[in-house]
């Protein structure tokens, strides 16, 4: 019993000792170091690199289990995967880590932020994209088109026929008309405007996506993996349409569904992103003056009605 007090006893010391030599340097760089290990696992979460990164535990799993038991051909074999693992992460996981360095590497700040004009533009150019889907859903003609964001797609557009045209329901309509030349390709909305069409996108080389699905969405997949963009695809076989984001595919939209969900990617999201920014900051003053200004009219007029009352 003396030395289970002593051993008490002891670690109390050890847990003291190292309690008091704790900088608020040591604090930050804990605090730090959880944080980036918390944003990797929500970014692993939201990918398909979730399901390899548990391909590659059951791999150091069965390394140790080899080591363990002695076993001489699996340890031979795995020693040769473990020493390449770092080279092996980065070919795997190239898709995932070029969209989270661009994210990393991005801003969100644009000076038509500032008062919201952008917004109303970007908004506008939704609804007229979503229309025109709309009426290509009830022809069944097959439309792919990408929304770009923080990653520039010059790559992409370079493969395509630069247009440069106001967004309508006519324009989107002509793009993809099944005897048009560009029908084949995307077109690419940048800035809120037509900028590219006929352009060429990366497929997908996941195996795991519904046999369903044709080009159209294999490549509206593989252009969100390689990327942040946003894709809408009009299927030409049902007419279904389609939002690719993240990797992620999903469908049977129709034109009102399909603004709110373009909305809450294109809109909401980057004002939640550029609400952390210092421009936010005068954003908010000039949004909090208008609103100073309003009720001071309100509060005149309601004086006099009471007056003339």
């Amino acid at each position: 019993m003396t030395n289970f007090y002593n051993a008490l006893y002891t670690l109390w010391n050890q847990i003291v000792y190292a309690l008091s030599s704790i900088r608020i340097f040591d604090v930050l760089d804990i605090l730090v170091f959880a944080f980036i290990i918390y944003k990797l696992m929500s970014f692993a979460k939201e990918t398909r690199a979730g399901q390899l990164l548990k391909g590659i535990l059951i791999i150091f799993v069965v390394y140790f289990i080899s080591n363990w038991f002695s076993l001489p051909i699996m340890r031979s074999i795995l020693n040769m995967v473990v020493n390449s693992i770092f080279i092996l992460l980065i070919i795997v996981f190239q898709p995932e880590l070029r969209r989270m360095l661009e994210k990393v590497g991005s801003s969100s700040i644009r000076p038509g932020q500032i008062f919201n004009t952008e917004l109303n533009t970007r908004s506008e150019c939704i609804e007229q994209v979503c229309k025109a889907a709309g009426v290509m859903q009830d022809s069944k003609t097959g439309a792919l088109i990408v929304f770009e964001r923080k990653t520039l797609l010059g790559d992409i557009i370079n493969t395509g026929t630069v247009i440069d045209a106001a967004p309508s329901v006519s324009m989107v309509n002509n793009i993809f008309y099944p005897k048009s030349p560009l029908h084949d390709g995307a077109l690419i909305v940048r800035d809120d405007r037509l900028y590219a069409a006929g352009c060429i996108l990366p497929l997908t080389e996941r195996q795991d996506v519904m046999s369903s699905m044709g080009t159209r969405h294999r490549a509206a997949i593989g252009m969100s993996e390689n990327s942040d963009a946003v894709v809408l695809v009009v299927s030409e076989e049902t007419g279904n349409i389609s939002i690719a984001v993240n990797g992620r595919i999903t469908s049977n939209y129709n034109t009102a569904s399909a603004i709110i969900e373009l909305k809450n990617l294109l809109i909401e999201e980057e004002n939640n992103d550029s609400d952390k920014t210092f421009f936010s900051v005068i954003r908010n003053f000039f949004k909090s003056k208008k609103n100073k200004k309003d009720d001071k009219k309100e509060a005149t007029a309601d004086e006099k009605s009471n007056k003339e009352n």
